[in-house]
């Protein structure tokens, strides 16, 4: 059984027992549990429910593992001739996020 999730502005496909990286959850600790809604699609192994835009009555729940940041990306700007250069650096925050189970919503 697997699910797509839509969360932070982005869509997940999940699985339960897997692990996720999104964006950073605020005002989530460490071993809070957080609940997705906005369940996109639901595949059982048989047949697929499509939301319109979002499953009724499903949910995904999972825990959060921790947070933290991604590797430095490099941002190089250049301009040739003109003397110029400029090198910024990026870490993006994340929430790992561990699937616990995913709900249907139907009975």
């Amino acid at each position: 059984m697997y699910a797509i999730i839509e969360a932070s502005g982005r869509q997940y496909k999940v699985e339960e027992g897997m692990t996720l990286f999104t964006e950073r959850q605020n005002g989530k600790e460490s071993g809070d549990e957080i609940v997705f809604d906005r369940v996109i699609l639901v595949h059982n192994g048989e047949e697929a429910t499509v939301g319109k835009p979002y499953v009724d009555g499903a949910k995904v729940v999972g825990k959060v593992v921790s947070h933290g940041r991604d590797k430095k990306v490099l941002v190089v700007k250049f301009g040739p001739r003109k003397n110029f250069d400029r090198v910024n650096g990026h870490r993006q925050w994340f929430t790992e996020v561990s699937i616990e189970k995913i709900e249907t919503g139907v009975k």
